[in-house]
């Protein structure tokens, strides 16, 4: 099976990091986080694995020693965005893509075990499978719950919010490249809400596995030490 890294885009949020490099080489310990991403999905069995870069290209694909080279016995291919193209605009361009697909952005540190997130997906029979995960949100301040002529009926103070997020790891079936114009932008929300409007069946599989986008700079610090602590959680068989 073949599956994606979204890496192109500029990482604005991880500045001044990012301004240095793209996002997906910034290092978790000695590691940039793109290489362990290829380093999990090699332990998960994918041997075609395409990158798809914009924001400094060339020093993602030097760390990868050469534009269309080979790592061990996983093929490494890269997509160049001759301007951006969103989250999954790159998608239609990107050749081979004829059967079931995994698709991830290149700035997330998790422990996802992809073959359960496969099984699920080919269980549920969606056109698209989404990671999810429970993000708690913390409110800083104290919440008013008021009726409509103003009066108080509630007061809570720094509630801890529950929601599903997006993980930013999903499964594709290719007829969803058919909602997907080349060469045109396009972020994933959109497309999902592409395919609800057009019937499509989308389905979400809960993950409990550890997750964190280090798009933030206090996520990335986060993830830093975290990481260091439990290493062989990331990088089995490494």
């Amino acid at each position: 099976m073949k599956a994606v890294i979204l890496a192109g885009g500029k990482g604005t949020r991880l500045a001044p990091y990012s301004m240095v490099f793209p996002k997906p080489l910034v290092p978790i310990g000695e590691r940039p986080v793109v290489d362990i991403i290829v380093c999990q999905l090699v332990s998960y069995g994918f041997k075609d694995i395409v990158l798809t870069v914009g924001y400094l290209a060339e020093l993602i694909q030097a760390y990868f020693q050469n534009g269309n080279g080979r790592r061990g016995d996983v093929e490494l291919s890269y997509f160049k965005e001759d301007k951006p193209l969103g989250t999954v605009g790159s998608l239609s361009s990107i050749p081979d893509l004829n059967d079931t697909f995994l698709a991830m952005n290149g700035d997330i540190l998790t422990s996802m075990d992809y073959s359960k997130l496969l099984a699920f997906h080919k269980e549920k029979g969606g056109i698209l499978t989404v990671g999810m995960y429970k993000k708690k949100v913390f409110i800083d301040f104290g919440v008013v719950e008021t009726d409509k002529s103003g009066e108080i009926k509630g007061y809570i103070e720094k509630p801890e919010k529950e929601y599903r997020v997006s993980m930013g790891i999903y499964v594709f079936e290719p007829a969803v490249l058919n909602y997907i114009e080349k060469n045109t932008y396009l972020d994933f929300p959109d497309l999902v809400v592409r395919l609800l409007e057009n019937g499509e069946k989308v389905v979400g599989c809960p993950s409990d596995d550890y997750w964190l986008d280090i798009g933030r700079k206090e996520d990335y610090q986060s993830a830093q030490k975290f990481f260091e602590k439990h290493k062989d959680m990331f990088l089995r068989g490494s």
